[in-house]
């Protein structure tokens, strides 16, 4: 879309110029603060920015350009990265001298000393870590592989901008040491999507692209903050409305962002900002599913389905009619939050759409249900036809670069490159032939199955690339406690991590990486919208003795079993390309992407045009569900977490720039805090049914009543361990807690020491 069309005054956010006096991101400000950031090295911050494949979220761009808009593509979370991959060497010293010091560090703080220059060992009785030669490191860690059976054996892989590239050779020399314990990321992001999208359609994936959004005559985000999390995708909503787009939000909390934003690089958008939200559901934390139904049911109701899409291209529609028939509505209105009245209102705004796209986060899919909570999206989208054709469809909207890919190329423990099954002996067989080794049956570790085996002593060896545990998942206190019980721990990254400094239980490995932009031969991503993209190797600052990740991979991998070295090398990165293609066809054209911004689009700009899906039987599969029932103790509240000026738990501010919370807040409604007696920014202990508890303070804002939120990763440790989604291995991302006013400096003391 051209930024030249006409300007909009009834879209306009204020009639202050540049927002003046309002509460909102700050762009320029962060650009000269980027600058600032990168002023030892700005021509390689410019090369990053201008010849790179973003490695920030997951809307992908080559350089500043995208295949949507005209323009420049280009985001606050950006800017906020760049600094890792100009920054210098850390002074490794401390890590031997000066560990205890080091431990005292937040992780904001560790990152500021800069890239781990060296590999080190670190044994257990010793106060720090020695520096060693990558032969001796690499020894190290084939010999401990050698000593333990594959079941004891783990990896993991975050996304930190590790490329297609990583991923397979890491799944590959998982496979070949004879284990299926691998697994990345998108465990705890859009693993429900995956399995709920696989089982309904047939594709784990965004069924249209990121052009469809601008036209089409419905967006509806549900659990998402897009304008936080992808602040990017402002600009799309921008263009959407301009041309005609109602955006819907089902949300508990009305997201300052979502309701109004400032676009940097529209000028109109940037001095007079946009509304964006037309429409607002505030939904209980985990009342999607009443919700949807709800809605479905009254659609159901007036007739308002399309029956020749169902009949000709769906299963299971008799089904799920007679299940909603017996939902009765009173019972749809307690779980979901919302009346009657409300669902037939946003059924009423779907009938009299054209044609709609349903965007979703987090919010839906961080919960023991996230696959249900996919499901009943995907109903709502089958009841009206809105899949297989431009400016419908279904949009998990992806938080990491390289999450989408890492999946697809079988960086995960059920699955092989392509979506084969390592329990259908034929794809294992199929495999096994493919790469010249037997390739090992049966479904593996997931990501928060690894930390319980660890608890459990049924571990011996955890490799992670990137990634820091006791910042991501529920419990740190547990998760620290099962990581000092693994005898070896593998830490193969940029930069220093606190899961690195937890003590070892006999050894600790730290391996130095290269970024994506300084992989030799380049590298890839796959976008949200299914795009491969290759981002080269940029010329620029290098650290020390740090290497590409899928070399070390496959060279640990050659020590392990040295007589079949030649089955796990490859020379190049090419060769990774080649073979991604020649296994798994979904990614055919990987191969020829050589050049910066080469690009493939896997399944075309919509999927499922002929109305086949990739289902067994070609069919779309409605889902029979029931809502959760979500019964609140009287006195108690529904906590879940939030992001805020974030970039998953790598990049975060002190200060939520859309809201202006700071990170010790907790969210909650006017309602609520009044009725506890509570004013904005009184001091409070948030008591969880987990037995932790936290200090916070209030925030009172547009947040549905019993219902809170606290910023995540700090509020982890009010989350229970070992409760997920069973169907997607989905950590629990909520809480049931107590609030108590901290009313004396006694009180907030002994509270602090708790803490």
């Amino acid at each position: 879309m051209a930024a030249s069309k006409p300007i909009a005054p009834h879209l306009w956010a204020s009639w202050k110029p540049f927002g003046l006096g309002e509460r909102k991101p700050h762009h320029f400000t962060e650009i000269a603060r980027t600058i600032w950031q990168n002023r030892r090295h700005p021509l390689y911050a410019w090369r990053i920015l201008t010849r790179g494949c973003c490695d920030g979220c997951a809307l992908g761009t080559y350089g500043m350009h995208d295949w949507t808009m005209d323009g420049i593509h280009l985001c606050t979370i950006r800017l906020n990265l760049l600094q890792l991959n100009t920054m210098e060497a850390m002074p490794w010293e401390r890590l031997t001298n000066d560990l205890e010091s080091l431990k005292q560090l937040s992780s904001p703080q560790l990152r500021q000393l800069g890239r781990l220059p060296y590999p080190m060992v670190r044994r257990r009785g010793e106060s720090g870590f020695r520096r060693v030669s990558w032969d001796e490191a690499l020894d190290l860690i084939a010999e401990r592989i050698r000593g333990t059976r594959p079941d004891r054996l783990a990896f993991y892989l975050t996304s930190r901008g590790i490329t297609n590239e990583v991923y397979y050779v890491a799944q590959k020399v998982a496979r070949f040491l004879g284990t299926n314990n691998i697994d990345n990321a998108a465990r705890v992001c859009h693993s429900p999507s995956t399995v709920a999208l696989k089982q309904t359609l047939g594709v784990g994936a965004s069924s249209v692209s990121y052009k469809d959004w601008i036209g089409t005559d419905l967006l509806i985000l549900l659990g998402s903050d897009i304008a936080n999390n992808q602040p990017v995708t402002t600009k799309y909503l921008y263009y959407a409305k301009k041309a005609g787009t109602r955006i819907v939000v089902i949300n508990p909390y009305k997201e300052p962002g979502l309701t109004r934003y400032w676009v940097p690089s529209v000028p109109e958008s940037a001095v007079m900002g946009t509304r964006l939200m037309d429409d607002f559901f505030q939904v209980s934390t985990g009342g999607d599913i009443a919700f949807l139904n709800g809605t479905l049911k009254y659609l159901i109701e007036q007739g308002w389905v399309n029956n020749d899409f169902i009949a000709r291209h769906t299963v299971g529609w008799p089904e799920l009619q007679a299940e909603l028939a017996q939902q009765d509505w009173e019972t749809l209105e307690r779980y979901s939050g919302l009346s009657r009245d409300e669902m037939r209102r946003f059924a009423e705004l779907i009938h009299q759409a054209r044609s709609g796209i349903l965007i979703w986060s987090m919010g839906l899919t961080q919960h023991t249900f996230g696959v249900d909570n996919v499901k009943a999206v995907v109903n709502l989208a089958l009841s009206q036809g809105w899949v297989g054709k431009e400016h419908c469809g279904v949009v998990p909207i992806r938080g990491h670069s390289g999450v989408q890919g890492g999946a697809e190329v079988g960086a995960v423990p059920d699955l092989l490159p392509g979506g084969a099954s390592v329990n259908k002996p034929a794809d294992v067989e199929r495999f096994s032939q493919l790469w010249g080794f037997e390739v090992p049956e049966g479904t593996g570790l997931r990501a928060v199955q690894m930390i319980d085996a660890a608890y459990d002593g049924d571990l011996d060896v955890l490799y992670c690339s990137g990634g820091n545990f006791l910042e991501v998942l529920p419990d740190p206190d547990y998760v620290r406690q099962a990581l000092e019980r693994i005898p070896m721990r593998v830490h193969q990254d940029i930069f220093v991590t606190s899961q690195m400094l937890v003590d070892p239980a006999d050894t600790v490995v730290l391996l130095p990486a290269q970024t994506r932009y300084e992989q030799p031969g380049g590298g890839t991503e796959t976008s949200t919208e299914r795009r491969i993209i290759f981002t080269p190797e940029i010329p620029g600052l290098r650290i020390g003795e740090a290497r590409c990740e899928w070399e070390i991979f496959q060279e640990v991998a050659a020590r392990v079993s040295p007589e079949r070295r030649e089955r796990i090398v490859f020379p190049n990165a090419q060769a990774i390309r080649e073979e991604i293609a020649r296994v798994m066809p979904l990614y055919a054209g990987i191969e020829r992407l050589r050049k910066p911004g080469d690009q493939v689009q896997y399944g075309g700009r919509v999927l499922y045009r002929d109305g086949q899906f990739k289902t067994a039987d070609g069919k779309a599969h409605f889902s029979v569900l029931r809502p959760p029932e979500l019964n609140l103790p009287e006195g108690r509240f529904m906590l879940s977490t939030r992001r805020g000026k974030q970039f998953n738990s790598l990049i975060y501010g002190k200060k939520d720039t859309m809201s202006g919370a700071p990170r010790d807040s907790l969210f909650i409604s006017a309602e609520d805090a009044a009725a506890l007696g509570l004013h904005h920014g009184d001091r409070v202990l948030v008591k969880s049914d987990n037995g932790q508890s936290m200090p916070c303070r209030i925030f009172i804002d547009e947040i549905k009543p019993r219902n809170v939120q606290a910023f995540w990763p700090e509020c982890n440790v009010l989350l229970r361990r070992r409760v997920c989604d069973t169907a997607a291995g989905m950590p629990d991302y909520n809480a049931i807690v107590e609030i108590v006013p901290l009313t004396t400096p006694a009180l907030a003391t002994a509270s602090s020491r708790s803490h």
